[in-house]
């Protein structure tokens, strides 16, 4: 059973032409409310790739909480661990360009009391950074305690993280999932050569990193293994919201039934291929039939 320890949000998206500079004010024809928050969107990519899920989190007293728990449960993963907090629900405002880039700011409200007491007991936890990061970190080290692997998405990069803290996430990782820019920023954060190599060595942990339409890249602790590189297959981009945690999602689900990394690493990043095809961040997730089409034509 895979459990994920994160943040459930509303998504409220609209399109642009262009993403606003800094002091400008750009108009869209109207917006989309979708389910979100890196950790629930993680837990549904790792549900509809076929595992078993459970999220723990926390939503507010209100309609959006109401909905994001639904979301969940409609898309198989379990909401035990889910509570209700006398604060908002979170919300996150996205907005996308007409070349599929997009920019989002995260209103936390109801993440920032998820208690780091949970009953389960997952073969991997799954954690990501919009969460206080002494939370995630007990939450990491109680999974650890209790003989699961840990697959740590450092996202979105936390502002003046505390170096300690940091170093003690990454004692108790596993896997560690970035993309290039979170990868630089963790490297210069612990004041060493920026390069997946370096930091998966530094680290102790496995580095998968994420590079966009380049692929992916792959790795290993121990400097005499070698890193491995896949190329990801060309699709026409529509939205890259939840490439990412579908990405992390999906890897987490191949990695609890026991598939190796190289190649739970490659059925994620064709998942998240296929999640550039559409809007939204959950909605655009592949099912476990689409993804074992696309993989296994």
């Amino acid at each position: 059973m895979i459990c994920v320890f994160g943040s459930i949000n509303i998504d409220l998206v609209c399109r642009v032409a262009e993403i606003a500079r800094p002091g400008e004010t750009v108009l869209s024809p109207g917006y989309t409310q979708y389910s979100g928050g890196k950790g629930a969107n993680q837990a549904v990519a790792a549900a509809r790739a076929g595992a078993i899920v459970e999220m723990v989190g926390a939503v507010g007293a209100d309609g959006l909480g109401d909905a994001a728990k639904a979301n969940l449960g409609q898309n198989g993963v379990g909401i035990s661990g889910v509570s209700t907090v006398d604060l908002p629900t979170g919300c996150a405002f996205i907005v996308v360009s007409d070349d599929g880039e997009n920019a989002i700011t995260v209103a936390s409200g109801a993440n920032r009391a998820v208690s780091n007491a949970f009953s389960h007991k997952p073969s991997i936890l799954v954690c990501q950074m919009e969460l206080a990061a002494g939370v995630t970190l007990r939450a990491m080290q109680i999974a650890r305690r209790s003989g699961a692997r840990t697959l740590l998405n450092f996202a979105p990069v936390p502002a003046g993280m505390d170096r300690s803290v940091l170093v003690e996430l990454l004692e108790v990782t596993d896997y560690l999932a970035v993309n290039e820019l979170e990868m630089s920023a963790l490297c210069e954060a612990l004041s060493v050569v920026r390069s997946g190599e370096t930091l998966a060595e530094h680290a102790r942990c496995y580095v998968i990193v994420t590079r966009g339409d380049e692929g992916i890249s792959i790795y290993h602790p121990d400097p005499e293994a070698k890193s491995l590189a896949l190329s990801a297959p060309s699709v026409h981009v529509v939205d890259t919201t939840g490439a990412g945690d579908t990405f992390v999602g999906v890897l987490a689900s191949g990695l609890g039934e026991g598939t190796s990394l190289n190649e739970a690493a490659r059925r994620a990043m064709f998942s998240a291929t296929l999640a550039c095809r559409s809007f939204g961040a959950q909605s655009a997730m592949p099912s476990s039939a689409e993804l074992q089409a696309y993989c296994d034509p």
